[in-house]
């Protein structure tokens, strides 16, 4: 593998990788960005990132803010995100990230507690939340706004300041040289948690700079990736992999304009590198699913081939599998059905990672069958976050991968997953309960994830400890498993599997509203919600959900369904900023259909 052309040892914090990137390469592509009102990309070097940091500092500087300060984020996807955090660190100030789309009162639950003194927004996506969110975060101070606004600001618009004014005002201050130590905090980072309130994990420089010296060690980049950046940088694994990652190597990182336009940037940036969560993939698999169904009987059964071919191909590469005859095949399956998808993608695709929860394996294997060389990795946000990844020369799809260098793991009591690494978090924020829990007195990280390893060292999860569903009988289940499998049936869109000291298992589902659509017209019935109550609709769902559920045990099959239509959201609270359902919410909300589906089942 290549490694990387810094050492953690030399740059020592992340301003100290930033200055050596500037001294590299000044004038190299660092970002590129669409400007909306220019209707084109532009483009930032290194150098201009620099002096717009420079920029930044003394405005921080005449704040008053001093060493361990902590600044808050509130930014999509863009280079001042980046300038910002420079400018921050380099002063020893401490960032805390905030999604972009959280909901108001978890915002300001978080800038309340980390006590942020001052607020960075890009405007006109936050104006109308400003007023909740400041008014119960006691220590700001500041809030700076990219955008002017178009309305009033309210009593708190004497802390409001429009950043072009900001950063003119500040013109020739003085910024004064601050010593830094690899030990020093530089995050928090509040984890988005499925319950209760997020807890804020303390990184430090060392955490983070070597988590992604670790990484770059694990496949053979080059000077000339290009990333294409658009999983939140609020989240740690866009932050490690999408930013301090791409300056490490020298790549270029392009900021998609949104996820509803990803396609289209796909095509113009023909990115090199993706780090994704799941749904980015399994919306893309769907689409495929989608049009294959418009297409004829040859056409699906010419692409299940592609697969088929592909993924001996890739097993074959892997040393896993025989040549056979039909590899043969691949040149002509490649032009008439891979290519076409590879090419969608950007055509240039060398490292698709999937991360932040598990990818299904059916999904995978499609994708990788086809071409697209994607490779699940594991972590948490505690461990900066990667513990875990596939390697190009060492892909088992199915597993979240081999251990990084430097990051040691092992399997527990109860099969719980453990790490321990130069990586991992001081601890919590104003926890010292919750750390102690975390991080046993041998420096061990328990992840709460159950896990098992084969022979060359690839972890598998085969559960969550808090997650089981424990049947009356005593037969545990983990839910994810199966919900996995009932997503690979586009109709359904979320679904959260229930049963806890139940006799039967049941599911909360919610169908997608353009094939629920269809089901509809196929069935010769009204697609209004209230056909979902419907037995004949009833009984066609969960037929399908059997057939996905095949493959599970006897006492692991879905006897119920509450079907609805309105998708979970994180704004109504039901999914944290991840995308990830948060179960007792969810089972909260349904209570009442939960209890209707359990005595349905008794009188039955």
């Amino acid at each position: 593998m290549t490694a990387a052309p810094f050492h953690p040892d030399k740059l020592v914090t992340l301003p100290g990788l930033f200055r050596a990137r500037v001294a590299a390469t000044p004038d190299q592509v660092a970002y590129r960005q669409f400007d909306e009102a220019r209707g084109e990309w532009v483009a930032f070097t290194w150098a201009e990132v620099a002096a717009q940091v420079a920029r930044w500092q003394a405005a921080l500087t005449k704040e008053g803010l001093v060493p361990g300060d902590r600044v808050a984020v509130m930014l999509k996807n863009c280079v001042e995100w980046v300038i910002f955090d420079q400018a921050a660190l380099g002063l020893g100030l401490v960032t805390v990230p905030l999604y972009l789309d959280d909901r108001p009162e978890n915002a300001a639950y978080i800038l309340d507690h980390s006590d942020a003194r001052l607020l960075l927004v890009e405007g006109k996506f936050q104006l109308k939340k400003l007023a909740e969110i400041a008014g119960s975060a006691h220590c700001l101070e500041r809030i700076v706004s990219l955008v002017a606004p178009e309305n009033g600001l309210g009593d708190w618009s004497s802390r409001f300041v429009v950043a072009a004014d900001w950063l003119d005002a500040a013109a020739g201050t003085a910024v004064p040289d601050r010593h830094l130590t690899p030990d020093l905090l530089v995050s928090l980072v509040y984890t988005s948690g499925t319950t209760g309130r997020p807890k804020g994990v303390m990184l430090t420089h060392d955490n983070i700079l070597w988590n992604a010296f670790y990484a770059s060690q694990c496949a053979d980049f080059g000077p000339d990736e290009t990333f294409l950046s658009f999983l939140p940088l609020s989240h740690t694994l866009e932050r490690t992999g999408g930013y301090y990652l791409p300056m490490l190597l020298g790549g270029e990182v392009v900021y998609a304009r949104s996820i509803a336009q990803l396609a289209k940037d796909l095509l113009e940036i023909r990115p090199t590198v993706l780090v994704s969560v799941p749904r980015i993939y399994e919306r893309v698999h769907t689409r495929i699913l989608d049009s294959l169904e418009k297409k004829g009987l040859a056409a699906r059964l010419l692409f299940r081939l592609a697969v088929w071919v592909g993924w001996r191909r890739f097993q074959r590469g892997q040393g896993r599998a025989w040549w056979t005859p039909e590899q043969l095949l691949w040149p002509l399956l490649d032009k008439l059905v891979a290519g076409s998808v590879t090419e969608k993608l950007g055509g240039r695709l060398k490292l698709a990672i999937s991360g932040g929860a598990a990818l299904c394996p059916e999904i995978a294997r499609v994708f990788i069958g086809l071409g697209v060389p994607i490779f699940q990795g594991y972590g948490l946000t505690e461990s900066s976050p990667v513990v875990t990844v596939n390697r190009p020369d060492s892909n088992v799809p199915s597993s979240i991968g081999q251990a990084l260098p430097g990051v040691e793991v092992k399997i527990g009591e109860n099969d719980e997953l453990l790490t321990r690494s130069r990586c991992l978090m001081r601890g919590y924020w104003k926890n010292e309960e919750a750390t102690r829990a975390m991080i046993d007195d041998e420096g061990w990280l328990h992840t709460g994830d159950q896990a098992r390893v084969d022979a060359e060292g690839h972890y598998t999860i085969i559960g969550r400890i808090k997650d089981i569903i424990v049947l009356n009988n005593g037969e545990k289940v983990p839910p994810s498993d199966m919900e996995s499998a009932i997503l690979l049936d586009p109709l359904f869109e979320q679904v959260m599997v229930v049963g806890e000291g139940k006799p039967y298992l049941a599911a909360v589902t919610i169908l997608n509203d353009e094939h629920w659509q269809a089901f509809a017209a196929s069935h010769h019935i009204d697609p209004s919600p209230a056909s979902l109550k419907d037995p004949k609709v009833m009984k066609a769902l969960m037929h399908r959900i059997a057939h996905h559920l095949k493959h599970f045990p006897g006492y692991a099959q879905v006897r119920r369904l509450h079907p609805e239509l309105t998708p979970w959201t994180v704004d109504d609270g039901l999914l944290t900023p991840t995308l990830k359902v948060k179960r007792n919410q969810v089972q909260d909300r349904y209570r009442a259909a939960i209890e209707a589906m359990y005595a349905e089942l008794a009188r039955s």
